[in-house]
């Protein structure tokens, strides 16, 4: 049996909602995941960790992402790869939209 595919454009599927972070998990296997974000203007995600590598593509407006003490600026059709186990952190300096591909 065959499966069904689609195509999606990635900017439609997840809409901005007013001072939110919004997720969609696309993919969760157990060596990684793909997800989709969208961040309201001001939003942030706090200084973390994470166990995996991940690879950060910009789909819409900007945002600064701190890796290790050094802040990136991105604007859409960016990316950034952020390695396991570093510190970082994000802050939408306007509206964005975000794929992040997380890979054990």
């Amino acid at each position: 049996m065959s499966k069904i595919l689609k195509v999606e454009n990635l900017e439609e599927m997840i809409n901005y909602q007013e001072g939110s972070v919004v997720s969609k998990i696309l993919i969760g296997k157990k060596n990684g995941t793909v997800t989709l974000f969208s961040f309201d203007k001001g939003q942030v995600l706090s200084e973390h960790t994470a166990p995996f590598d991940a690879m950060v593509e910009i789909l819409d407006g900007k945002a600064a992402i701190t890796v290790s003490g050094t802040e990136y600026n991105l604007e859409k059709r960016d990316m950034l790869i952020m390695p396991a186990d570093e510190p970082h952190a994000l802050r939408a300096d306007e509206k964005f939209k975000m794929l992040l591909t997380m890979i054990k």
